[in-house]
C-alpha cells in the first residue's frame, strides 16, 4: 500500500479511475449514488483546473483503491460556496475537502487518516488555515440504512472537526435505481489548521 499527494494538472491521470471509484463507493449508504461516468469525469475536471487543488491517492500496487479530493473554497460550485457567503464567512480563506472514498476491504487500516493528514498538509502548503467538508444528512430509519452503519462523526471529532449545522447545502443527485434526481441536505464541518 501507498499513499501519495497529486497537484494540479498531475491530477488528471487519476480521473479515469477515481470516477469509476466515486460510483462504486458512493452507491453504499449513506449516499445511495446512482452515477454515471460521464457525469463523473466532467466533475472531476474542477481539480484539474485551480492551481491549488490536491488528489491523496491509495495504491495498492498500481491499482487505486482509495482517494481523497481537496480545492480552495472559491474555486469551487456556487452551490457549495454559498451556505459561507450566506453566513458571511470569507470564502478565499478555506480549503474544500471535497469526497472520500475508500474501498470496503481497505478501510480501518489508517488509510482515512492519511486522507486527512493529506489534505491538511496541502491546505497549509497554499496558506490556508480553515479547512471544511460536508456530509449528506439521512432521516433516521432510513429503509436502506444497513443495520450495522455507524456514522463517521466521532472519527471527524477526533481528527478535531465540528459539525456546523448552521451551514448547509443542498446536493442533488439520482438515488440508487432512480433516474431523476433529487436534493439532498449536506451539513458542513470545519476544523482551524
Amino acid at each position: 500500500m501507498r499513499v501519495e499527494s497529486f497537484y494540479y494538472k498531475d491530477i488528471l491521470a487519476l480521473i479515469p479511475k477515481l470516477a469509476e471509484l466515486r460510483i462504486k463507493v458512493f452507491r453504499d449508504y449513506p449516499y445511495l449514488y446512482e452515477g454515471s461516468l460521464d457525469y463523473e469525469k466532467n466533475y472531476l475536471k474542477i481539480y484539474t483546473s485551480s492551481t491549488q487543488s490536491v488528489i491523496v491517492a491509495a495504491f495498492d500496487g498500481d491499482e487505486l483503491v482509495g482517494a481523497a479530493t481537496a480545492i480552495p473554497l472559491r474555486d469551487e460550485a456556487d452551490y457549495i460556496q454559498k451556505p459561507f457567503l450566506d453566513a458571511g464567512i470569507d470564502v478565499t480563506e478555506i480549503y474544500y475537502f471535497g469526497e472520500s472514498v475508500l474501498l470496503k476491504e481497505y478501510r480501518g487500516q489508517g488509510i482515512g487518516h492519511k486522507f486527512f493528514e493529506g489534505r491538511e498538509s496541502a491546505a497549509l502548503k497554499f496558506g490556508f488555515h480553515t479547512t471544511c467538508f460536508c456530509a449528506v444528512e439521512r432521516p433516521a430509519g432510513h429503509p436502506m440504512m444497513p443495520a450495522d452503519y455507524s456514522p463517521l462523526d466521532e472519527f471527524w471529532k477526533k481528527r478535531g472537526y465540528a459539525k456546523h449545522n448552521e451551514l448547509r447545502s443542498e446536493f442533488s443527485w439520482p438515488d440508487i435505481g432512480e433516474i431523476e434526481e433529487t436534493l439532498k441536505p449536506m451539513i458542513y464541518w470545519m476544523k482551524q489548521c
